[in-house]
């Protein structure tokens, strides 16, 4: 920012120069002493702002991380980090993590996990690397051997160690026995004299960790109040509870149970409408299955649960996966399934294979054994666990971004409509008298009595016929039914489907076949298989 003030002024200045030099020549009867003052100042404006340009920058150009200069350098040096092994193997993960953000982001600020700027050192040590080899390569042209050059260059060598010291002493910062070194963390902050690139400022408060669940006190009395969190998640009630279902229910290896609930997490910024909230609706299902076939199943998984998505009907272009690079210390693989909303590709669902850390977890502190007996082998062990969790808002909310549109008609207007999967969609069927008289009335709610009891229908007889099909395709009604004088003699009716507005004559006693095979929930599932 302040490289951008500093520019600015000079701009300023150098203009009122010319325009003090445009209106010297245009004055009259000028005397010596204003001649001469106007000199002066026309003199040592430039100079001054000159002075400030090349002060303030230069001492501001040190503590940036990334400038606006270097932008298109940095995006060349990261391409050829991720097309080049050796630069791959030799160069942090973490800080070519932070080289992305820092290309990609707006501001330059830059984040670990626990809210500490970490980027400068790795630059440095990347910057003296990379330049030293990329002089080598220059000078030996198609003959050099890189990784001879890394093993035998003195530089590139001190500041592999270099990077590698750091690289060392921050993984033990990261895994110190009971949770991350705070203290540590920020005595490498201080030792590598890292600025904020935003303040260039070193003053850091010290590094704390974030709150990620929500903490309360029950019991009837304050002073004998028990702490309690809010559960994150509804997973560990099905794992606890799982064997009293198996048994129960008399299940074997491998079977799943689901669960819809409420969840709790304390986010640190609650953003993008209900996309990331701090209360949410969860819908998970734990898979138990036996240990060694848990990555089939998550393939098996991972594969239904995008034909799942894929069925509502939204376009697979619209969909990908993403696979988890850095996993949960409970899991042995992980992905989710992200949809493209209108701020980019976001999380929808989970879908992680959990081992039995949480079963076993739980055995360990409560003392009870939760193994299942094994028929087939006569052997008892701790079920391994694969989880699909997706958030009922973040599901809601992709439907409907994807689902509304403004349309523009042929004869230039403008309909508002839901395209709502018909599986999902609240109002299956909407029935329209054509007038309140001639019996239609009458034949339209006998329509819509046979026909309530197999999925939610609608009566509609106000307003013109037009604004009633407006009406239903604003709340995302597939099929609507037109009662009119043919009716009366045939005991046909006009379908529309809502999509496409056609319209076409079908009996009163092939309605029910018609939709239902449209809207239904099992329709929808059946294409799973």
């Amino acid at each position: 920012m302040v490289w951008e003030l500093t520019t600015n002024l000079f701009l300023v200045l150098y203009f009122i120069t010319i325009i003090g030099i445009i209106l010297m020549l245009l004055m009259e009867n000028r005397s010596p002493v204003k001649s001469i003052a106007w000199i002066f100042v026309l003199i040592l404006l430039p100079v001054v702002g000159l002075l400030l340009y090349i002060l303030v920058g230069k001492n501001f150009r040190k503590k940036m991380v990334i400038s606006h200069r270097s932008l298109a350098k940095w995006k060349e040096r990261i391409e050829t980090i991720k097309g080049n092994p050796m630069l791959e193997k030799s160069f942090p993960k973490q800080y070519k993590n932070f080289a992305y953000m820092a290309v990609n982001s707006s501001n330059s600020t830059l984040y670990v996990n626990n809210g500490v700027r970490l980027f400068t050192t790795g630059k440095e040590f990347f910057d003296s690397m990379f330049a030293e080899v990329e002089k080598a390569r220059k000078r030996f042209g198609d003959s050099f051997d890189e990784a001879k050059y890394r093993e035998t260059s003195e530089r590139v060598r001190e500041a592999q160690e270099k990077r590698d010291a750091l690289h060392e002493r921050y993984q033990q910062v990261m895994n110190a026995p009971g949770g991350i070194d705070l203290e540590g963390m920020k005595q490498i902050i201080l030792d590598e004299e890292i600025v904020c690139p935003i303040s260039g400022t070193r003053n850091w408060t010290d590094v704390r960790q974030f709150n990620l669940m929500f903490k309360t006190e029950v019991g009837a009395a304050a002073e004998g109040a028990s702490t309690i969190y809010l559960r994150p998640e509804t997973a560990q009630g099905i794992f606890v509870n799982y064997l009293n279902v198996q048994k129960t229910g008399r299940m074997k290896l491998p079977f799943g149970i689901a669960q819809i609930g409420k969840a709790f997490r304390n986010e640190i910024v609650a953003r993008q409408f209900i996309f990331r909230m701090r209360e949410f609706e969860q819908m998970e299902m734990q898979f138990f299955v036996k240990p060694g076939t848990e990555l089939e199943w998550f393939s098996k998984w991972k594969e239904t649960r995008m034909r799942w998505h894929q069925n509502l009907g939204f376009g697979a272009e619209n969909y990908r996966f993403h696979d988890h690079d850095k996993l949960a210390h409970y899991a042995n693989a992980a992905t989710d399934i992200e949809f493209r909303m209108p701020f980019g590709f976001k999380e929808v669902e989970g879908i992680h294979s959990r081992t039995n850390f949480d079963l076993s977890s739980h055995a360990k502190y409560s003392g009870k054994k939760i193994e299942y007996f094994d028929p087939e082998t006569n052997e008892s062990y701790t079920p391994f666990v694969i989880e699909t969790s997706i958030g009922v808002d973040r599901m809601f909310l992709s439907i409907m971004c994807h689902s509304f549109e403004e349309q523009k008609l042929d004869n230039g207007e403008t309909r508002t409509v839901l395209h709502l999967p018909a599986a999902l969609a609240p109002v299956k069927l909407a029935v329209f008298p054509l007038t309140k008289k001639d019996g239609m009335p009458e034949k339209a709610q006998e329509i819509i009595n046979e026909l309530r009891f197999h999925f939610n229908c609608k009566y509609e007889e106000k307003d013109q016929i037009g604004k009633r099909y407006r009406r239903m395709d604003a709340i995302g009604c597939p099929y609507c039914v037109t009662v009119d004088q043919q009716t009366m003699q045939d005991d046909t009716v006009t379908l529309r489907d809502r999509d496409t507005m056609e319209q076409r004559r079908v009996k009163i006693s092939e309605l029910r076949g018609i939709i239902e095979d449209q809207v239904s929930i099992t329709s929808l599932l059946k294409r799973l298989l």
